[in-house]
């Protein structure tokens, strides 16, 4: 498999996201790139190296140089009328505000530090650290300062994109993933390539890139200012507040009934 080094330089940086745009709405399906649509701290990079190891082909991303080649291709995407099969991870939009707290609050080994200082400028929270008192204002930032941003879009807006309107868009929740990684690998590529998994080779490939390895979980130690933090599911309910509740449902609750993470607005009230 083709190696990519990683680069600092912003311009670069910058170029190669270009052409991964170029390769995701040109090149993607005269390649047959794999596509991996996904919102923003969803779990895309982690389900693109697995899928990358287990096709044996290249995985660009972030820092990464692409080439005109068949590939893994990750992008924060809305559905423009690709007709490439694509595969679309979802996770609930309740944890992805609890992880996106962490990740544009406090600097990690992937985000840009300026970055982290001009969200902490805007949000001008008295305590960072009080992520149950700040939740809901940084809720309404997200959903507001942040969405209108330059190729930017709220997870409802992710959400109504693509699920119901893609028929050959392949669903995978980032839930079922870590719950069940091997069965849903395996379903997710039996329908890609239509043929069967070795699932030996699958059952490594999930080990090599299990989420208590990478996040240093078992080790004892939760990384708060790290890319892969935690990654547990349903995290949500330690930080919400009602009022991060009823903010939340009020930009995305819809949302969260049409992908199927809610049947009824009780969990408002509960």
């Amino acid at each position: 498999m083709t190696k990519y080094k990683k680069t600092e330089n912003k311009a670069l940086i910058k170029a190669y996201a270009i052409k991964r745009k170029f390769l995701w709405k040109f090149l993607s399906e005269p390649l047959g790139i794999y596509l991996v649509a996904e919102y923003p701290k969803s779990g895309g990079t982690w389900y693109g190296q697995m899928l990358s190891d287990y096709f044996e082909v290249p995985f660009p991303r972030n820092t990464a140089r692409p080439k005109i080649e068949k590939c893994v291709l990750h992008g924060h995407e809305l559905y423009k009328g690709y007709r490439s099969p694509c595969s679309v991870l979802l996770r609930d939009g309740r944890d992805l505000m609890v992880s996106f707290y962490y990740h544009h609050l406090f600097k990690n080994e992937w985000n840009h530090h300026a970055s982290v200082n001009k969200h902490r400028a805007d949000l001008n929270f008295k305590d960072f650290d009080n992520i149950r008192e700040n939740l809901p204002g940084f809720i309404e930032y997200m959903n507001t300062v942040w969405a209108n941003k330059f190729n930017h879009f709220t997870w409802h807006d992710f959400i109504y994109s693509w699920i119901g309107e893609v028929s050959n868009a392949r669903i995978v929740r980032y839930e079922d993933l870590l719950q069940n990684p091997v069965t849903t690998m395996q379903r997710v590529i039996e329908s890609l390539n239509g043929e069967s998994v070795n699932v030996q080779k699958l059952e490594q490939i999930v080990e090599k890139y299990s989420f208590e390895k990478i996040s240093g979980r078992n080790k004892g130690v939760e990384k708060k200012a790290s890319f892969v933090r935690k990654g547990i599911a349903g995290d949500w309910v330690n930080h919400f507040s009602q009022d991060s509740k009823e903010v939340f449902h009020h930009y995305s609750g819809k949302a969260l009934i049409h992908s199927g993470y809610e049947i009824n607005d009780d969990w408002v009230k509960g």
